[in-house]
């Protein structure tokens, strides 16, 4: 796999997927704590699957997401990323681009998911030139959800829904759903 820099902020490289990244990959997708607002803690073999998914996207849309690691030291964190969502039934305010992101329990509470966030959403929005970046969670998921307003994405409470891939009786189907515009975006950072 290659080891391109996509995006660099002060403290992070957020980068093209390597063989390295697979374990600690693996590991924090494991981890019942960081996946308590995901459907499943993920086996090996799904996070391998997820990895491959995340590496065709990189190729078919030119984004994805991707690893992050912190600059100084070369330590894997997780990964934030741009992606098309490809859900077996389209999502309610299909087509779009959401922006995401997923850290293991050691780098949370240290602005790293804002600081690489922000850092996609400038490509989003001035390098490849997307008019919306969407977010979503569960409304039980405050970390993420306060990432997403820290980012500059408002609420959209009309376009709650209840994810397309899960029962709508699974504890974790209702979803809250995020928008940041392209003329909020540069109306915030020029």
């Amino acid at each position: 796999m290659p080891g391109k820099i996509y995006l660099e902020t002060d403290r992070l490289l957020l980068r093209a997927w390597q063989d390295q990244d697979v374990e600690p990959f693996a590991r924090m997708c494991a981890d019942p704590e960081v996946m308590r607002y995901f459907p499943e803690v993920l086996t090996r073999d799904k996070s391998e699957e997820l990895v491959s998914r995340c590496i065709d996207k990189q190729g078919k849309d030119g984004f994805c997401m991707a690893p992050v690691e912190v600059r100084d030291t070369g330590e894997f964190l997780g990964f934030v990323g741009l992606s098309r969502p490809t859900y077996a039934a389209p999502l309610p305010f299909d087509p779009c681009i959401e922006i995401g992101w997923r850290l293991k329990k050691s780098a949370w509470g240290k602005g790293y998911a804002s600081e690489a966030a922000r850092a996609w959403l400038r490509f989003g929005f001035e390098t490849i030139g997307l008019d919306e970046i969407v977010a979503f969670t569960i409304p039980a998921n405050a970390p993420s959800r306060k990432v997403m307003k820290r980012i500059g994405m408002q609420r959209d409470h009309e376009g709650d829904f209840l994810h397309p891939s899960l029962p709508a009786d699974h504890p974790v189907a209702p979803h809250v759903l995020y928008r940041l515009a392209a003329s909020d975006w540069i109306a915030r950072y020029g």
